[in-house]
C-alpha cells in the first residue's frame, strides 16, 4: 500500500511537470527570464513575438517589437539604406541574421553563428557582436522562425590586444585608468580569481620548502 501511493504521488507529479511546459504563462515566464534574445519570426524577419530581454535591450515596450523587421528595432545602420527598409538594401545581402533566418525557412537550423554589426544608440555608433541560432517551428498551422541573439560583445573585446603594464602586470583600461589584473577582469567579465603559487615562485619566496618538496619527489 505505502509503494502503491508513492508511486501514485509520484505519477501525480510528473503528470504536473509535464504541465508546466503545456502552460503558455509558464513557458512565457520562462523565456522572459532568458538572457539571450528570443524573437519569434516569419520569413521576412518580420517579429511576431519577443521575450522580455529584447525590450529591456531596446528600452521599449513589448508591443513596440512586434510588427517590425529585427534591423529596424535593432537599429541597424543599414536598415534606413533605402525607402523599402530593413532586407531591402545592398549590404543586406551579407546580413548573417537574415540569411540564418532564409536557412530556417529551407529547413535548417542554424547555431550560434557569429557576426557583428553598427547600430545607433542615442544617436552614437555602436557596435554589437552576436552569437545567431535560429530554427523553424510550427504553431497553429503557420511556420515561424525561432531566432536567437546572444550578445559576445565582451568576450570579443577580451580577444583585443590588452595593454599590460611590462613592470607591475597591471592593465590599462579604455579610460586610461591602471588596474590589477584580478580587479580588470572581475569589472569585464564574470570571471573569478583563485590565487596559488607556481614552482619558480615557490623557489624564490620558499626556498627550503622548495628543497624539501623536491626531496618527497
Amino acid at each position: 500500500f505505502f509503494s502503491m501511493s508513492i508511486s501514485i504521488i509520484n505519477d501525480k507529479e510528473f503528470e504536473m511537470e509535464k504541465q508546466l511546459f503545456q502552460d503558455h504563462q509558464f513557458v512565457g515566464g520562462l523565456l522572459d527570464i532568458i538572457p539571450a534574445m528570443l524573437l519569434v519570426v516569419d520569413d521576412d524577419v518580420n517579429i511576431k513575438d519577443s521575450n522580455k530581454t529584447v525590450a529591456d535591450f531596446l528600452n521599449v515596450g513589448k508591443e513596440s517589437t512586434l510588427h517590425s523587421r529585427a534591423g529596424e528595432i535593432l537599429r541597424c545602420i543599414h536598415h534606413t539604406d533605402v525607402p523599402e527598409g530593413c532586407g531591402r538594401g545592398p549590404e543586406c545581402n551579407d546580413c548573417i541574421i537574415r540569411n540564418s533566418v532564409n536557412e530556417a525557412v529551407t529547413g535548417k537550423k542554424v547555431t550560434r553563428k557569429q557576426t557583428s554589426f553598427k547600430y545607433l544608440q542615442d544617436q552614437d555608433l555602436k557596435m554589437m557582436h552576436l552569437m545567431v541560432t535560429t530554427a523553424p517551428f510550427t504553431f497553429g498551422g503557420e511556420s515561424f522562425i525561432l531566432l536567437i541573439l546572444e550578445d559576445i560583445s565582451e568576450v570579443m573585446k577580451l580577444r583585443k590586444l590588452i595593454p599590460i603594464c611590462a613592470s607591475c602586470k597591471k592593465i590599462r583600461d579604455d579610460k586610461n585608468f591602471w588596474s590589477e589584473v584580478e580587479t580588470y577582469f572581475s569589472e569585464t567579465t564574470d570571471v573569478d580569481f583563485s590565487h596559488g603559487i607556481c614552482p619558480d615562485c615557490i623557489v624564490k619566496l620558499y626556498p627550503d620548502y622548495a628543497k624539501m618538496f623536491e626531496e618527497i619527489k
